[in-house]
């Protein structure tokens, strides 16, 4: 690696400049939160009843759920071509969407919508993963932050596109599709070669703390903004140079963290402060084309209950093993058989382990009944009589945001500074939304607000917490996994009035959402000696 870059080299090689454009991509990528603003354009223009239209939220959610084949491109494609391919299909989808809308060519059958529909929301998990992909693997010591930042942007995506639109004023309804068809599209294009791992020292930087707490203070503005933009064009019948206004103070601040890498680089003290850095990482890393020496002691979790002296003297053992067959060349021994937790799984091994089964169908419990929510949020107001449905859905959006941001990085502290699994904080935000749903259940005056409130928060932590699990467990490049989202809420084109209307779906999801507890807390016991070795560093042995 050379540690003698001109700055503009650097600066396209800075991790923070892969990140931040991470963060813009995210920006755009939540198209299926636009979904209750799009599906009505759709049923006025196609003639479709609310079973139909449900049946099209059906297949918008399995699009947006299936991302193993993203995952599976990854491994074998440059990263640059897993976001072209996923931009494509955005533009196939939706636009034919657009087309069909706008009566430019002929009209297909229900089952063909769905299809296109699949294809266009699909787009967005080619976007997550390469995201992820590259990012997690440029900043392995910062998962819960980078994963709740890049989650929550992508989640108040749907807010930023919809206040982007406020400012087109079309007349014609269906140019919301035509946004989301090429919009997020142009600019994954342009970004597509930012989006990559780069080759520059992983471990914590100074710099770090500083930069990641001002992506924390940009985040929780952004909500503050959002939420009073929303509210106040809602109260208020503001012009079209005010709302012009507000939506380039926007981009403004979704632009500001462009800053990170330009002050890394071009700052006074960055040449002779990343040469340190390099030289010193260059000490401690172990790249694969270098003679090292590397023992892994990734035991089972029967020796891993051992006592401490026997442990001690089996490392020694390996150690001894590790002396004589480095002088014949040898640069790893290893001393199990198998895959252990925290390595390289492929998606066939990962399907045959327990974690990933409880994991996965957590999520699946758990993200599922707040999805129900948020699906069926706009009726769910309706039956409580409230006439502006569209503020929860805002509201909810703002909540989703934050919790995703939040969960990232309580589940980091979790895990760093106590070695504590992290499904731990996976069980505590199912455990929330379990109240949340019962509040709704409820009816009682301002229940929707709490509600909504809870179920916001805790449905959002899930996209920090468990993608930063799973890389964990089954190593971020190799298990990308995505779930499959749980039942919707259907009804027939007939208004349902008062609490009755919701109590007995929302004491099913609470249901579900105690059970999602259940297999964390199975999932956090069966892997609380991996935590605890691995981050109290006491699992693996490493010497020069």
């Amino acid at each position: 690696m050379n540690s003698f870059q001109s700055p503009p080299c650097s600066f396209f090689n800075n991790r923070w400049l892969v990140f931040v454009g991470a963060i813009w991509v995210q920006s755009v990528a939540g198209v299926g939160y636009l979904f209750g603003g799009i599906s009505p354009v759709i049923k006025v223009y196609m003639g479709y009843n609310q079973r139909q239209i449900a049946a099209l939220g059906v297949a918008k959610d399995l699009g947006g759920s299936v991302g193993f084949p993203a995952g599976i491109l990854c491994e074998f494609l440059p990263l640059w071509s897993v976001l072209f391919i996923g931009a494509l299909k955005k533009v196939m989808g939706y636009g034919w969407i657009w087309l069909i809308i706008t009566g430019r060519v002929s009209v297909l059958p229900l089952w063909a919508m769905c299809i296109l529909l699949f294809v266009g929301n699909n787009g967005e998990t080619y976007f997550n993963t390469t995201a992820l992909v590259s990012c997690l693997q440029n900043f392995p010591n910062s998962r819960g932050p980078i994963v709740g930042i890049l989650k929550g942007f992508a989640g108040l995506s749907g807010a930023i596109l919809i206040q982007i639109y406020t400012v087109i004023r079309s007349p014609d309804d269906a140019a919301l599709i035509f946004m989301v068809a090429v919009g997020p599209s142009i600019v994954v294009i342009a970004l597509m070669f930012i989006i990559r791992p780069v080759a520059v020292p992983k471990q914590v930087q100074p710099s770090d703390n500083s930069s990641f707490a001002f992506i924390y203070s940009l985040c929780l503005l952004l909500a503050a903004y959002l939420m009073a933009t929303m509210l106040l064009q809602d109260l208020v019948n503001l012009s079209h140079n005010f709302i012009i206004m507000f939506t380039v103070a926007l981009i403004i601040l979704l632009l500001s963290p462009i800053t990170i890498p330009l002050i890394i680089t071009f700052g006074s003290h960055a040449a002779s402060s990343d040469r340190k850095g390099l030289l010193s990482e260059s000490q401690r890393e172990e790249p694969d084309e270098l003679m090292v020496c590397e023992v892994e002691v990734e035991k089972s979790d029967e020796v891993d209950l051992l006592p401490e002296s026997k442990r001690m003297m089996m490392n020694q053992q390996v150690q001894a093993e590790l002396f004589q067959a480095a002088p014949v060349g040898a640069v790893r021994v290893q001393s199990r058989r198998g895959l252990n937790r925290g390595e390289n799984f492929t998606l066939c091994q990962a399907f045959i382990e327990a974690d990933f089964w409880l994991l996965f169908i957590s999520l699946l419990l758990g993200s599922g009944s707040g999805l129900t929510v948020m699906d069926n949020l706009g009726q769910m107001s309706q039956s409580l009589g409230y006439d502006k449905p569209h503020i929860f859905v805002s509201l909810i959006s703002i909540w989703n945001f934050l919790g995703r941001v939040v969960g990232g990085y309580l589940s980091e502290i979790i895990v760093r500074d106590h070695a504590y699994p992290r499904p731990l904080a996976l069980a505590v935000s199912q455990g929330v939304m379990a109240v949340g749903h019962f509040f709704i259940g409820m009816g009682l005056p301002g229940s929707l607000y709490v509600g909504t409130l809870v179920i916001g928060l805790g449905f959002g932590a899930h996209w920090a917490i468990a993608p930063a699990a799973a890389s964990e467990l089954f190593a971020s490049r190799k298990a990308h996994m995505r779930q499959k989202h749980g039942d919707r809420l259907e009804e027939e084109g007939l208004r349902c009035e008062g609490a009755i209307c919701f109590f007995y779906s929302s004491m099913i999801m609470s249901g579900f959402s105690i059970i999602a507890v259940i297999l964390s807390l199975v999932l956090v016991y069966r892997t609380k000696v991996f935590y605890s070795n691995r981050y109290e560093k006491n699992s693996s042995l490493s010497c020069l």
